[in-house]
This record gives C-alpha cells, structure tokens and sequence, in this order.
C-alpha cells in the first residue's frame, strides 16, 4: 500500500471538512464567544474580548471538526471517503484543525493581545495544540463509526 504524501493528507481533511456543518459552527462560536463576553460583563472583574473571541475560534473550530466526522456515511462518495480515512486517522486528521485554529488565533492575538509577532505566534501554536489535542480526541471516539 502507498503512504500517503502530506498533501494528499491534506486534500483528505479538507475533503472530509468540506461537509462540515459550517452555518451551526459559525453560530455556535459566536453564542459561545457573545456569552462569554456578557458574563463578563455583567459578573464581577473584566469583561475579556480576547479571551472571548479566542473561545469563540475554538467552538467554532471544534463543532466544525466533530460535524465533519460524525456522519461518514452521509454525502458525497470522496466526502464519504475522506471523512472514513480521518476516522481512520484521527490525529493525522486533527492536525489541519490544529492548524487552522492556530492561523484563526494569531491575527486575534496580534490585534487583541498586545504581545507582539513572536507573542502571538507562540500563543497562537498553543491554541493551536490545545484544538488538535481535542479534536483528536474527539475525533478518535468517533472512530468506531468508520465502517469500511
């Protein structure tokens, strides 16, 4: 059997992604971030618009990521194939979460943060690396559902 290259690895998690279920993730992260901001504001101390908007990144992420796994039979036939190869390989898989996640958070906490390109990046791969962690995770619970 032929080992996968990192960009076919790439096209099969952003094929698997593709039937992710965007409109729900993009609600979801802007309830989260939305709530988070208001119970700040209401409850005592700060209300914290980046730590705000960084949850709300991360539930958008993750809703995105469970949404694109948790139905590997419903699409397409490369849909259907994709999303069976990220059940198959649920940390591989996980990465391009990771990664996007990270790449969402570093212009967040360039402009929100104050910490500067180095500061940004650094906490931009951590929650990058707390997402792929997750969706790994999550990811791998679902693995019992790849049925070929």
């Amino acid at each position: 059997m032929n080992e996968l290259t990192r960009r076919d690895e790439f096209s099969l998690a952003g094929a698997a992604l593709r039937g992710a279920p965007w409109k729900a993730a993009a609600i979801t992260g802007a309830a989260g971030a939305a709530t988070s901001f208001g119970l700040g504001a209401i409850l005592p101390g700060p209300a914290d618009l980046h730590w705000a908007l960084s949850l709300g990144v991360a539930l958008f992420t993750l809703v995105a990521t469970v949404g694109a796994v948790s139905k590997p039979d419903v699409s397409d036939r490369v849909t259907r194939n994709a999303r069976l190869w990220s059940l198959r390989n649920p940390w591989r898989f996980a990465l391009y979460p990771g990664i996007g996640s990270a790449v969402l958070l570093y212009p967040l906490n360039l402009v929100l943060d104050g910490d500067g390109m180095i500061g940004s990046a650094w906490d931009g791969l951590w929650g990058g690396a707390i997402i792929y962690l997750i969706a790994g995770l999550l990811t791998t619970v679902f693995k019992g559902r790849a049925t070929r």
